[in-house]
């Protein structure tokens, strides 16, 4: 039997969002800090010959109450159908965990600075991993017409 895995997060978000607003993430500058006690600058060593860079964090501002185990309307719209939370990326998912990938602006002792993280003030980030597009997908992408209406201003400038 397999020991259960303690997550820990490696550092958190520094970039003054104090709420989620859908639909503002573009442009925005986040830093992330690690965690000084657990690391030293040389975990970060090479990455910066990155563009980009995969971000595994915690929603951790979702209330247990919140969490979508079954299926919802996305952002609660009735227009667009109901789907399953493994069909969406919500924030009330059950393991509550984000991913994105983001250009990396700088590397700079413990702290990684990116734009277009679409996470919060304090969010705790549990893992940094370089894009590689290698890892991107293979051959064409299709998604439903309600997803790029969705994100159609998900990564506007925030004013």
């Amino acid at each position: 039997m397999l020991t259960p895995i303690t997550l820990t997060p490696i550092g958190f978000v520094s970039n003054g969002l104090r709420e989620v607003i859908d639909d503002i993430w573009g442009g925005t500058l986040s830093e992330i800090k690690l965690n000084p006690s657990r690391f030293t600058p040389e975990c970060l060593t090479g990455l910066s010959e990155f563009s980009h860079i995969e971000i595994v964090f915690i929603f951790d501002q979702v209330h247990e109450s919140e969490i979508v185990s079954g299926s919802r309307h996305p952002r609660g719209r009735q227009d667009w159908p109901s789907v399953g939370i493994f069909a969406q990326r919500a924030k009330n998912r059950p393991n509550r965990l984000g991913i994105t990938i983001c250009r990396l602006v700088s590397v700079h002792e413990l702290c990684v600075e990116v734009e277009g993280l679409d996470a919060i003030d304090g969010t705790p980030v549990l893992d940094i991993k370089p894009y590689m597009k290698e890892f991107a997908p293979r051959g064409s992408v299709r998604q439903p017409a309600w997803v790029t209406e969705l994100m159609s201003k998900y990564w506007t400038k925030s004013t």
